[in-house]
């Protein structure tokens, strides 16, 4: 029966996460062009599942995550293949969110624990980054046509440019969030027994 308890619990608690993640990613504080924007800490929900229920909870709530995120906005890619769609499915939206779900495994190293959350988060923040600076020059690289501050550019810089300037502070804004919820609540980051 405890067992049973604790799995609903964690269903729900997912569940709300997501909901949370969901509303917060709704709050742009900015928004670029052709995609990508500074959200209110819409990634910190799932983060936070990581470190309370550990990397099976996180990339299955970051992954539901994922589909809504699609259902809300789907950006498709202008090349319009298949190869394209795919890729812009998994790399835009499956791997950028599921993979914050192991903010807990880059956080384990450290024996310090606001180190290690201020780590893990920062570190699947830049793995998100770098899902959207891969699928940036490989799927979006036309689109650099459309700033004269990108002529001339290697469709990698550009890519880097553009992907970087928001994720950059959605970065810093997460780890600030996420240090400081730590220092104000540390028991919402310990892990929970799963049964």
């Amino acid at each position: 029966m405890t067992k049973s308890y604790s799995k609903t619990r964690t269903l729900v608690e997912c569940g709300l996460m997501i909901a949370v993640g969901t509303i917060l990613a709704q709050i742009k504080l900015f928004t670029m062009p052709q995609g990508g924007s500074v959200t209110l800490l819409s990634m910190l929900p799932f983060i936070l599942v990581s470190f309370r229920h550990g990397v099976k909870w996180g990339l299955l709530t970051g992954f539901v995550n994922s589909l809504l995120q699609m259902m809300m906005g789907f950006w498709a890619p202008p090349a319009g293949t298949l190869t394209a769609l795919i890729g812009c499915i998994l790399l835009d939206y499956v791997l950028a969110f599921s993979l914050l779900g192991i903010a807990c495994v880059l956080a384990k190293p450290f024996k310090n624990r606001l180190v290690g959350v201020a780590v893990g988060t920062a570190g699947v923040c830049v793995i998100r980054f770098l899902c959207s600076f891969i699928s940036g020059f490989w799927l979006w690289g036309s689109y650099q046509s459309d700033y004269s501050w990108a002529t001339g550019l290697p469709v990698w810089l550009y890519s880097l440019i553009y992907n970087g300037s928001y994720m950059g502070m959605e970065l810093v804004f997460t780890v600030i969030g996420a240090v400081l919820l730590y220092k104000a609540a540390p028991s919402l980051f310990r892990a929970v027994d799963n049964g």
